[in-house]
């Protein structure tokens, strides 16, 4: 079985994870869905806001698998026995750091493949990053997220964009 680990904080998960994780699953029997806990990392979302919203969104997906770990990804490769990490890019502003995890991941773990997926172009200019602020200012993000991710933005940011 043909297993890949697509590793990511998904705070929240975007119509471009959800993309990327069903290009994956074209070439990969099963794709485990990381959530990362990055300690230095402040989230929106708590884990377990962000595995039950990736699980809504995803459910329909009968080889998808979701997981979470608050350690090196090497290390859980490893423990899963699984020698294949999928990594999404959307533009050439992302390759620098992919290139210097993977190289890292690899020097670590020289079993490791790294395989680049690249979205539908139309997802090319989204991140979670932008979708928090546009939610926050009160925009629309509905065309951009999950129908629970947006749900749950709106109850985030619910009075914050209310003016007085």
């Amino acid at each position: 079985m043909k297993i890949a680990v697509y590793p990511g904080t998904f705070d929240p998960v975007t119509n471009g994870h959800i993309d990327i994780i069903k290009r994956g699953r074209k070439i990969f029997d099963k794709i485990i869905v990381l959530v990362a806990i990055h300690p230095n990392k402040k989230t929106l979302f708590t884990i377990d806001e962000r595995i039950n919203m990736l699980k809504e969104s995803l459910k329909d997906l009968n080889n998808v698998e979701i997981d979470h770990w608050d350690g090196l990804l090497i290390d859980y490769i490893k423990k899963k026995k699984v020698n294949v990490i999928i990594r999404g890019m959307r533009a050439i502003s992302d390759f620098e750091y992919e290139f210097q995890m993977a190289l890292m991941n690899r020097n670590l773990y020289p079993d490791i493949e790294i395989i680049f997926l690249f979205p539908d172009e139309k997802y090319t200019y989204l991140s979670s990053s932008i979708v928090k602020e546009l939610a926050m200012f009160g925009k629309d993000v509905k065309h951009l997220v999950p129908k629970i991710v947006n749900e749950k933005l709106i109850e985030k940011y619910r009075g914050k964009n209310e003016k007085s």
